[in-house]
């Protein structure tokens, strides 16, 4: 069967920090959609490790790796991933395995990422400057390159084409670029990438769940409220990062998902524009950035931050159908002496909602809060969540009992061993 892991916010909830944590559990791990927009952080024995598309169970020996169809790859970034990971002399050839069915990232998707983003001005979306939403595009319009392309003696015509079109938008854009030393990178990179296992990886994942006891983990990039569909349009990310997009961004049957764990952080951030109700633009909002040390880990960039937000989550868990809850950072909200909780918003004509409305991106919404008192303690070093302060229980259950969704696992710190397993007192 098929587990899903995936956020439920707008990213950067640690979901690679729980994947390493239950990657022991598995047998595959595989991502199923994002690219090297994503920054999944673990760390573990005192060191901090980042990963943008090599999936989080790289670490676990007895794991194998997918990069599933639904990823958009950047070679060159790709490249200096593994080269990274030198230290850990990580057998590669049987633990990491690439479909051919992948979209490629080439240096012209980042140029018109930039050139698309600097037209925007005031209306930008935040993007990453990573040519996601560019090579997502093309994927769609039916003329984007895949990695399995790249073993074709015709690739070089279709990689000129290409980029013969994206010269003719760069134009449009009147955006000037120095393309010449970017492509010597990509070519080596790409070179360097044939090197490892490139597969129909929609007949591995199978294959492998035939196999009797195998579980596949499937792990999710950006946030369920950045989803091309369902997230905060327009200022979202290119592809469903909702458990939707684990069926066609890996080639499996819907029948074969099981547990669904929803990742999210005792409060809410985001990274770029668009709405966010409960952002704190205050001393209490730069007190959370600070202690939650609150940059991106892929552009670091500081992240807006807030207390959480009750009817996002609903929204996330209805629509994936989440089985578990996972509660990331609670040790961020140490220094507190009160806690707030937005259960609804107030729209402007004075209606009380726990739904988002479709215009959310347009209106003003005015969180509707009930304060729980906080517990203002050290978390480190407890080991069983019984032991926690009765105030962080009591949080605990509050948002359980509102979500009506068992929380599983309480996160009291960066590393892997703080990682709480909670009986649900539902």
């Amino acid at each position: 069967m098929v587990d899903i892991l995936l956020g439920l916010q707008w990213g950067d909830e640690g979901k690679g920090k729980i994947v390493d944590v239950l990657a022991p559990q598995y047998k595959v791990v595989a991502r199923f959609q994002g690219g090297p927009n994503a920054g999944h952080t673990l760390e573990f024995e005192g060191k901090k490790h980042v990963l943008h598309q090599i999936p989080s169970g790289i670490f676990r020996p007895e794991s194998i790796n997918i990069i599933g169809n639904g990823v958009v790859l950047d070679p060159i970034i790709f490249k200096k991933e593994i080269e990274a990971l030198a230290p850990y002399q990580i057998d590669f050839s049987k633990t990491l395995y690439i479909s051919k069915k992948t979209a490629i990232i080439i240096p012209t998707h980042r140029l018109l990422d930039a050139a698309s983003e600097k037209a925007k001005a005031e209306a930008k979306i935040g993007s990453t400057l990573k040519g996601i939403g560019p090579t997502y595009a093309d994927k769609i319009s039916r003329q984007g390159l895949r990695l399995g392309d790249a073993l074709s003696e015709g690739f070089q015509a279709k990689y000129n084409k290409l980029v013969e079109t994206h010269k003719r938008m760069l134009d449009f854009y009147q955006f000037e670029y120095d393309l010449e030393a970017a492509e010597k990178e990509f070519f080596e990179a790409l070179e360097f990438i044939k090197k490892f296992n490139l597969v129909e990886s929609e007949y591995l994942i199978n294959k492998k769940l035939a196999e009797e006891g195998t579980r596949v983990l499937a792990e999710g990039a950006q946030g369920s409220l950045l989803d091309i569909d369902f997230g905060s349009y327009p200022f979202v990310t290119s592809s469903n990062t909702t458990a939707s997009g684990v069926c066609s961004g890996l080639g499996v049957s819907p029948s074969k998902i099981a547990e669904v764990y929803g990742i999210f952080k005792a409060y809410c951030t985001r990274v770029g524009s668009g709405p966010f109700p409960t952002e704190l633009l205050d001393e209490t909002g730069e007190r959370m950035r600070q202690e939650g040390r609150e940059f991106g880990s892929t552009t670091g960039r500081p992240r807006r931050c807030g207390w959480i937000d009750l009817p996002t989550l609903k929204y996330s868990i209805m629509l994936n159908g989440v089985t578990q809850l996972v509660m990331m950072k609670v040790d961020v909200l140490n220094i507190f002496d009160e806690i707030k909780v937005c259960t609804h918003y107030e729209l402007p004509d004075g209606t009380i909602t726990d739904e988002l409305p479709y215009d959310m991106t347009d209106i003003t919404l005015k969180p509707v809060y009930k304060t729980l008192p906080g517990w203002k303690q050290s978390l480190e070093g407890i080991q069983d969540f019984e032991q926690m302060p009765q105030a962080l229980k009591d949080y605990t259950a509050f948002l359980e009992k509102e979500l009506n969704t068992a929380i599983t696992y309480v996160s009291t710190g960066p590393d892997r061993s703080a990682t709480l397993s909670r009986k649900s007192l539902l």
